[in-house]
């Protein structure tokens, strides 16, 4: 990318980048599994909640990949969870009573609010989410942060999601600006910050768990970084890595 380029605006992934979602889930499960008591036998709460986890992941894969719709990712999740055989109702009802639960434990990681003040006067920002717009507009309004955002797009409702280039260039377009002026900030290596550069933006890993590896990629540890990483203009070269 030419160094030339500006960056006029920060997109971002949600959770677990702005939003603690795994402590979420896990507080929230956690509570459920208390008032529900453990499900299929499991001997410990933390064996279900590792059961949960895994559910979790494999069929969030199963609605990136466009097999199935949001609402049945989430019926699925239950019904192997349970090893039941609910109907969508029975098992719309066991997800809101976790649902409350992981709502209650709601909270933006500390470093969220201090970094979108530092940038809010020389940046726009967007979120780009593979969850849906209900699900993510209500957690930010929430958060208190939802007016943060100029734009929020979601894969439900785009019908495709990250890291395939179109859920980028869909944002981009929203913002009215091309890729070569948008920085992407994400959890995920791959799902997130390879995505957005093979899309044309400038792709930064947020590898809070300090994992390190993948040279090929711009990496920061805290938000924090992320002003400096911006201004300094280190992302144009040689991947720069923090931490």
């Amino acid at each position: 990318m030419p160094s030339h380029t500006p960056i006029r605006a920060v997109l971002w992934d949600i959770d677990d980048t702005i939003f603690d979602y795994a402590s979420a889930d896990r507080a929230g499960m956690l509570n459920h599994l208390r008032a529900e008591g453990l499900a299929d036998g499991r001997d410990s709460v933390d064996q279900a909640l590792d059961r949960w986890k895994e559910l979790t992941a494999l069929h969030w894969r199963r609605f990136e990949a466009g097999g199935i719709r949001f609402e049945d990712q989430r019926r699925d999740r239950v019904r192997d969870f349970l090893g039941q055989a609910l109907s969508d109702a029975e098992a719309d009802a066991w997800f809101g009573r976790y649902m409350s639960h992981y709502e209650a434990a709601w909270a933006l990681f500390p470093d969220t609010l201090p970094v979108l003040d530092v940038l809010a006067a020389d940046y726009r920002h967007g979120a780009l989410s593979n969850s849906s717009v209900h699900n993510q507009e209500r957690k930010l309004r929430a958060l208190g942060v939802r007016d943060r955002f100029e734009v929020l797009l979601c894969a439900a409702e785009l019908g495709v999601a990250k890291p395939d280039a179109a859920a980028f260039h869909a944002a981009c377009r929203a913002l009215g600006l091309p890729p070569g002026q948008v920085a992407y900030v994400g959890d995920q290596p791959d799902i997130d910050a390879r995505g957005a550069v093979e899309a044309g933006l400038t792709g930064i890993w947020l590898d809070r768990a300090g994992l390190g590896g993948r040279p090929e990629l711009t990496r920061i540890t805290d938000l924090a970084q992320l002003p400096g990483l911006l201004r300094g203009d280190t992302r144009f070269g040689a991947p720069s890595s923090f931490g």
